[in-house]
């Protein structure tokens, strides 16, 4: 039973339902209610107690409002409550008092985070446990233990101030400490090129290792290994193409394997494949003659501006690779969301009409709009693949449609997009950047966004 009269500075185990949440600053409680954070009430209780002061009519929360409202959600039986003297009169005192006890603390750093989950990992808690006992989502526990299980990663969050799937994508790379330093460098001053720079750094780690394995071949075979391609307009080392036989032939690879003074450049791919060059310094020392294959450069050597516009469309090129890497990946986590943008039927219709003809070149097999929903292929030339899926997901029509759409544009893009801007892929990619996704150098262009000053 409960009186005015009971003494200040009494801890009670009280049954949350009973207890009233009186006025509190926090006016959109609910919307802090997360799942996390309920599961954590769930396996652990309410920690740390409420205060609260009592009076005729109960007990009233002072502050622990979001500790209660969740101890009454998950049906906890009773929590640790701290009564203190009741000052009705003195409103203001609560206001203060619930603004310090919510401004002034000093939340745990990731770097607190990861070593407390590995130190519980120590104690023989899984990654399933230990997200089930602290209310966190398991895949964030994960990538923390992986983070905190290596110095990279732990000094990037405790030095630089890396979030935590930051740190996690830089491990891959914490055997060359360059591309780590010009990764942390763009995740702090360029937090939304990250994920395409980090994609870069893959496909050209990709390259250089399919090169140094072509190298390797080529080596054993007693060919010279050139570190640069010739250029276009150089005479010598000839080109295979310019070499012919005896009878007039052209000479192919397979007839120059193994001869002196063949040289080689090895173009390394980022899907893990590379492709060989030859070159021959003295045709005529192997019995070849040389032939205008039509391939020399007219009007001289490249200029530097030439060289310098030529190095610049390489790195582009390599630069929207890595884009369509980063932006399908993130289409497939947008297309994956419950809920669609509140423009989505605009942009639909829009596409459907400005650009139809790249949506309906992809309109028969819809093969990258089903890959960026994850729905299984079918077997069957009139097989249809989203036929199952939506009979199984009636409500996902919307995302279905959306995703045909996209999914057309998205197919008809390639390293042309950016050469020769079309309206209809800039509006596309513009109506990304409106959803949230970040836009690499390469793809503003494509976009017809002129840069900032800044850029």
């Amino acid at each position: 039973m409960t009186t005015a009269t009971a003494p200040a500075g009494v801890l009670e185990l009280i049954d949350p339902q009973s207890i009233d949440v009186a006025t509190n600053v926090r006016t959109e409680v609910e919307a802090t209610l997360t799942t996390g954070f309920l599961d954590s009430v769930t396996a652990n209780g309410v920690l740390v107690p409420i205060v609260a002061t009592r009076d005729e009519n109960g007990v009233h929360v002072r502050y622990g409002q979001r500790r209660t409202l969740a101890a009454q959600q998950v049906g906890l039986s009773s929590v640790p409550v701290y009564i203190v003297e009741a000052n009705e009169a003195d409103d203001a005192q609560r206001i203060i008092e619930q603004l310090v006890e919510n401004d002034q603390r000093q939340d745990l750093t990731d770097g607190d985070r990861i070593q407390a989950w590995k130190a519980l990992e120590l104690e023989g808690l899984s990654a399933t446990a230990i997200a089930k006992r602290t209310g966190t989502k398991r895949d964030k526990i994960k990538t923390g233990l992986t983070v905190a299980a290596s110095d990279t990663g732990t000094r990037l969050i405790a030095e630089v101030g890396m979030t935590l799937d930051q740190a996690a994508l830089l491990i891959e790379f914490e055997d060359a400490p360059e591309t780590v330093a010009a990764l942390t460098k763009v995740a702090t001053d360029e937090p939304g090129y990250f994920p395409h720079a980090v994609q870069r750094a893959r496909d050209d780690r990709a390259a250089a290792e399919a090169r140094e394995s072509g190298e390797q071949v080529e080596a054993t075979k007693g060919h010279r290994i050139l570190s640069e391609a010739p250029a276009w307009d150089a005479r010598t080392p000839y080109r295979l193409g310019s070499l012919r036989t005896s009878e007039g032939e052209r000479v192919s690879a397979e007839e120059i394997q193994g001869k002196e003074g063949v040289a080689v450049y090895v173009r390394g791919h980022r899907d893990g494949t590379s492709q060989v060059t030859y070159y021959v310094d003295d045709p005529e020392a192997i019995g070849y003659s040389i032939a205008d294959d039509g391939m020399a450069r007219k009007g001289g050597p490249m200029t530097d501006e030439e060289k310098a516009e030529r190095k610049q469309l390489i790195a582009n090129n390599k630069d929207w690779d890595a884009a369509e890497s980063v932006r399908r990946e993130w289409l497939a986590q947008f297309l994956s969301r419950k809920t669609l943008p509140k423009d989505s039927a605009q942009v639909i219709a829009r596409c459907l009409t400005e650009a139809r003809h790249l949506v309906a070149g992809e309109m028969s097999g819809n093969a990258l709009a089903a890959d960026l929903l994850s729905v299984e292929p079918v077997s069957g030339y009139y097989g249809d693949r989203f036929a199952d899926f939506l009979a199984a997901h009636p409500a996902k029509a919307g995302h279905v449609t959306l995703a045909i759409v996209l999914g057309g544009i998205e197919a008809s893009t390639g390293r042309d997009t950016w050469r020769h801007p079309r309206e209809e892929t800039a509006h596309y990619l513009q109506t990304l950047t409106s959803w949230g996704y970040t836009l690499s150098p390469v793809e503003q262009i494509a976009a017809m966004i002129e840069p900032t000053e800044n850029e």
